[in-house]
């Protein structure tokens, strides 16, 4: 584990407004595979925390093994290099001790869907003020290409050369399912699109999710078709805005129906060929109408784009009511411990 600290300047109140993506760059080389997206996704990020206008003091990444995971050294905020898997866990901890600050958590499909789900999914449901981004290039890329748990079924991999049986894990619905209140996606390749979806979990209160789809050039080259070829970006995936009909395609001539009955999509002709009153109005606030965006791909449905889900509601910190600045004098603490099988804590004890 390597806690990062560098020597942050501390710009003053009036110029934190004026940020730029310099101010949140260090001095270390960048060093990814040539052409692996985690570098577009680091451009997008630093543009994204200028704009946010929080200084790099107040800033904190925290990230745990994997390829993603050497963002918090790119970063000129304070990070966290932590373990496989335990990225959300420190997080809280840091959240719970100082929660004024702007924490970030970086993980791959790996590290979040793996070792690391008992955590994500714990963070999500106890709506924890995190940002937490999740680079999928489902693969485990560090460690020379073996499968991960959102690999394609019949992918061969070192550690799957026969192909795998198992079915993918589909990251969005894992979120939805443990109570996040806040879920996007993007892709790595999108640059005119993450930047909007980063800048926008950023400025959810409480725990967001945004699921970054990403290639890996070396061992899962083309494992998003949809979002790494522009000629077919448009016609296979939507872009879903807030309150607006859900319609897709390099023409804008095909949109998405909902069947509420079956909680099922289909996709409608748009224009010359149909009404756009056929075509359903994206409602983030919906849960059921998440949860069939979150299932939708290919062959037969576009991938769903953008803020999946965002139904605010009080953080992990205001639901405890926590003071985040008390402290219990060591006497009074090991009073409490021999105290006997029950506690009761009150004002008097918190020195």
């Amino acid at each position: 584990m390597n806690v990062i600290n560098p020597d942050l300047a501390a710009p003053d109140t009036d110029a934190a407004t004026e940020l730029t993506a310099r101010d949140f760059t260090t001095d270390q080389e960048v060093r990814w595979c040539p052409g692996c997206g985690d570098y577009a996704i680091l451009k997008a990020v630093r543009g994204v925390l200028a704009e946010a206008g929080r200084r790099p003091d107040d800033v904190v990444f925290i990230s745990g093994i994997g390829c993603a995971a050497r963002f918090p050294y790119y970063l000129a905020s304070y990070g966290f290099h932590t373990i496989h898997g335990r990225a959300p866990a420190v997080a809280t901890g840091v959240k719970m001790a100082n929660p004024d600050l702007d924490v970030w958590v970086v993980g791959g499909d790996g590290d979040f869907l793996s070792i690391g789900g008992n955590h994500l999914m714990h963070a999500l449901r106890r709506n924890v003020d995190l940002n937490l981004i999740m680079p999928n290039n489902a693969v485990y890329g560090l460690t020379k290409g073996q499968y991960s748990p959102a690999s394609a079924t019949g992918m061969r991999s070192p550690s799957s050369p026969a192909g795998s049986v198992e079915a993918p894990v589909n990251a969005a619905l894992l979120a939805l399912g443990a109570g996040a209140r806040f879920i996007a996606r993007s892709a790595d390749t999108l640059q005119d699109h993450l930047p909007g979806v980063l800048k926008a979990a950023q400025a959810n209160k409480g725990a967001s999710f945004v699921e970054i789809l990403q290639n890996c050039v070396v061992f899962n080259d083309g494992a998003f078709e949809a979002v790494r070829d522009k000629g077919l970006t448009a016609d296979r995936t939507l872009r879903l805005e807030h309150g607006q009909p859900m319609i897709f395609g390099k023409d804008r001539d095909k949109g998405i129906a909902v069947d509420w009955q079956t909680g099922t999509a289909r996709v409608v002709p748009v224009g010359d060929g149909g009404p756009v009153y056929d075509v359903t109005d994206h409602d983030q606030t919906n849960l059921a109408l998440a949860t069939i965006l979150a299932r939708m791909d290919a062959p037969d449905l576009p991938l769903a784009l953008g803020v999946l889900y965002h139904a605010p509601a009080d953080d992990f910190t205001v639901q405890r009511g926590d003071a985040p600045g008390r402290v219990i004098g060591r006497a009074d603490l090991t009073g409490l411990l021999a105290a006997g099988k029950t506690w009761t804590v009150g004002d008097a004890d918190v020195a």
